[in-house]
């Protein structure tokens, strides 16, 4: 594999750059996190507050909220019900800490309400679990052995990969726009929270872009490879 990406001038045209980006997006989140993790909420609400505030303001009060250690690996878990807050935002009284827990007591209201696009991601992604492990064996296997039907097992499994990253984002864009409605409609933050509130959001949105481009990246060198393969 190693001579393969050395000598794949593709994987330096595309992939690069794109892995790139998301090294940015990924590093813009932790800034930003931290950034706004030192400026304290005005009105002493914690992370866990203001996940219980989004649930209760949309009717959902069937959901736990757990405390994880860790850091900015918050999350919903939709067959347990819970939302776990790591150590830097459960008990945290600052705006990222607020921003962070309302988004994911945002993904708790779309299951609980039904939201399209999030039973799409859920009911494909087993599907696309099992595609994205077979799907680099199929695509190099093709593209050694110059075989298009492999190859194009190996491209179609992949786009299932890339199809949940496509349906993830709505999703997570989503979350995040019902978060930042419930904060403020209910008053939790104020204005210049809300901001802060919003820019940690949205660099956390731009992580799922990344990675989409990432795997647009992936999939569009796989697809140049194979065509500059057959032409020779």
């Amino acid at each position: 594999m190693p001579f393969f990406y050395y000598y794949d001038p593709y994987y330096w045209m595309l992939l690069v750059p794109a892995m790139l980006i998301a090294l940015v997006a990924q590093m813009r989140v932790s800034s930003t996190f931290n950034r706004f993790s030192r400026v304290a909420c005005r009105r002493g609400l914690t992370g866990a507050q203001a996940a219980e505030a989004v649930l209760r303001a949309h009717g959902v009060l069937d959901v736990q909220i757990q405390a994880i250690r860790g850091n900015l690996n918050d999350h919903y878990d939709p067959r347990t019900n819970v939302i776990r807050l790591s150590d830097s935002v459960y008990g945290v009284s600052s705006v990222a800490a607020v921003g962070v827990a309302a988004h994911e007591a945002g993904h708790a209201v779309q299951y609980a309400q039904g939201y399209g696009p999030i039973k799409l991601r859920t009911a494909i992604i087993p599907v696309c679990n099992i595609g994205s492990q077979l799907s680099i064996l199929f695509i190099i296997i093709g593209l050694f052995l110059y075989s298009e039907p492999l190859f194009g097992i190996g491209v179609i499994l992949f786009s299932l990969t890339v199809l949940v990253q496509l349906v993830t984002l709505p999703v997570e864009f989503n979350a995040s726009r019902r978060a930042i409605q419930t904060l403020e409609s209910g008053y939790l933050l104020e204005e210049d929270e809300l901001q802060g509130a919003k820019k940690v959001l949205r660099a956390a949105a731009m992580t799922y872009v990344a990675a989409l481009l990432v795997s647009l990246a992936q999939l569009l060198r796989f697809l140049l490879a194979f065509s500059g393969r057959r032409r020779d």
